[in-house]
């Protein structure tokens, strides 16, 4: 069942589509959906606590709150292919999130600052509504991060940062699979888990208008644990209820940015690294062994993964058209970590591009609003039997297409 859990939490996040490839989401501010996560070295304001702490610094001497809700929607990705020793035509549903967040800025403290942010690093959901639910009926994770950090300015023109990760992650697993028809088999999980990590940034100024900027945010290991229900209706003797669980790992990600500012416009690109190749198979833990041949023993056995390290690129655009108003605008193209011979119902990712625009008006002295848009397109994905596919009982050939993710960010900034 946990097994099932890891897969739903890579699915949830299509990172990705709004998220990074995998299931990653790097959008936490209007900012950072409005720039495509280009927003590294040019971070500014409240968020800076979360995309480069060493940029506190640089703030303004108040105290910055910000305070941001985004809306994700998921439109159906379609399966026309073959599975499960049969060919059909399958869709995922169609899934909808609102996703709170929280920054936090401080004053300046000698040459320190700290600052605290409330996230959705990772997660979402993933539900097939017809054959495909023998592997992925419901695959759901969230998780929740407190980043405390503290920044340090050394020069005048370099700073340094680090901070403290704090996940809590929640994850359902559900699967059903009525391939013999005298002997249905199926799955209900749930866990939870407290885990822990850090981040570490460095921000330098050659000049007035250049930031070089370097971030680092380790791997955390959601270490899930909860109960799971297998059942088994030919045999009800052999149902198993009782504790599980199962490690799936957020991954750590190197970003290297730059930004230059020329009249009134700042221009930003970044190069992110993330190593999935963490993550090399999903095993679910049972309190007992579920020898060959035992309805559940596929439940029990190690799910390859075999994840590749994976590279984003993003540029994004900041330009100042007045005192009151600041318009901004990104695109990034982002990789998969997933080989196509790995490539599951659980999360059927892809490369990726991404379009972003935004605005932020400066309502008074005190009080910023602001809204952005995001749409993440995934390529679509083939998978032919040279492509030697693993998954879905005998293998997957077919396509996957429509794979998407449309993400809205409204939020305030206060100073005080």
């Amino acid at each position: 069942m946990k097994k099932v859990l890891l897969s739903s939490v890579v699915t949830v996040i299509l990172s990705s589509p709004l998220m990074a490839g995998g299931y990653k989401i790097p959008e936490q501010s209007v900012n950072s959906t409005a720039l495509s996560a280009a927003y590294v070295a040019n971070a500014h304001g409240a968020d800076a606590a979360y995309y480069n702490p060493a940029a506190m610094v640089f703030n303004e001497d108040r105290g910055l709150l910000e305070a941001n809700i985004s809306y994700i929607q998921l439109p159906p990705i379609d399966f026309n292919g073959s599975a499960f020793s049969e060919t059909f035509k399958d869709e995922t549903n169609r899934e909808h999130f609102i996703i709170p967040t929280f920054h936090y800025s401080s004053p300046a403290v000698g040459k320190m600052r700290f600052g605290l942010s409330l996230t959705a690093p990772a997660g979402l959901t993933k539900r097939w509504g017809g054959t495909a639910e023998a592997s992925a009926e419901e695959f759901t994770l969230k998780t929740y991060e407190a980043n405390p950090t503290v920044a340090f300015q050394l020069h005048e023109s370099v700073s340094v940062a680090a901070g403290f990760r704090v996940v809590y992650s929640d994850g359902v697993v559900k699967s059903s699979s009525s391939a013999a028809a005298t002997a249905p088999i199926g799955r209900d999980l749930e866990g939870d888990s407290i885990d822990y990590g850090y981040n570490l940034a460095i921000l330098v100024r050659p000049a007035d208008n250049l930031s070089l900027a370097a971030t680092y945010r380790s791997k955390v290991w959601l270490t899930i644990k909860g109960d799971a229900d297998l059942d088994y209706p030919a045999a009800p003797a052999l149902n198993y209820s009782g504790s599980a669980k199962v490690d799936v790992p957020i991954p750590a990600a190197l970003n290297l940015a730059a930004a230059y500012t020329f009249n009134k416009t700042t221009a930003e690109v970044v190069f992110e690294r993330t190593f999935w190749s963490i993550y090399n198979e999903l095993d679910f833990d049972y309190n007992r062994t579920f020898p060959t041949g035992h309805p559940f023993a596929s439940f029990d056995a190690p799910g390859i993964k075999n994840w590749v390290n994976s590279d984003s690129y993003r540029l994004g655009v900041t330009h100042q058209f007045n005192r009151e108003w600041s318009l901004m605008a990104g695109v990034a193209y982002d990789e998969t970590p997933i080989k196509k011979q790995y490539v599951g119902f659980d999360l059927p990712d892809s490369d990726a591009i991404m379009f972003s625009v935004g605005a932020k008006h400066k309502y008074s002295d005190s009080l910023t609003i602001g809204g952005s848009f995001l749409y993440n397109r995934k390529k679509e994905l083939k998978l032919d039997a040279d492509d030697g596919n693993i998954k879905g009982g005998s293998g997957i050939t077919g396509k996957f297409k429509d794979a998407a993710a449309y993400f809205i960010t409204v939020g305030a900034e206060y100073r005080f």
